[in-house]
């Protein structure tokens, strides 16, 4: 049995990286950027991100995600928004995804867009809610996509 390796940078793309990491014997390529502001001030959030993730195995491809530090509230899905494109993200723990079918859309949106804004509730009941840039995130994708091909 191999130990997992830790993520390696791959490369910076303004406020995105690209990073690849093997998990459970699978490799997995991805972009992500953090969060440029977290509401309610107040809270604490921990670690905000937003990632576009591929597998080598081909399992996921160019699927986004949303990463904090709590827990999210699993009956009330989080909403992301580009411009005027919406979408909703599912709570899985301390992670939210969309629907399958949203999926290219979403990434479609990410490359495109200026900022992504993404608004959840805990598990605890606070309404947060992050801005993201995407400055940087159209090659941050293609290169997370074609590393892990």
């Amino acid at each position: 049995m191999t130990a997992d390796a830790a993520p390696t940078a791959i490369g910076r793309y303004q406020d995105w990286t690209v990073f690849q990491e093997t998990v459970n014997g699978e490799t997995l390529c991805y972009a992500v950027t953090e969060a440029t502001d977290k509401a309610p001030k107040s809270a604490d959030h921990g670690n905000v991100w937003f990632y576009v993730t591929n597998w080598k195995s081909g399992k996921a491809r160019s699927q986004p995600s949303l990463k904090v530090g709590y827990e999210l509230r699993a009956d009330l899905p989080a909403r992301a928004t580009v411009g005027r494109s919406g979408w909703t993200l599912y709570g899985v723990g301390h992670e939210a995804f969309a629907q399958d079918q949203d999926d290219s859309r979403i990434v479609s949106a990410l490359r495109r867009g200026h900022e992504l804004r993404v608004e959840a509730v805990s598990a605890r009941d606070t309404k947060v809610s992050y801005h993201f840039s995407l400055s940087g995130s159209a090659d941050a994708i293609d290169k997370a996509a074609a590393i892990c091909r």
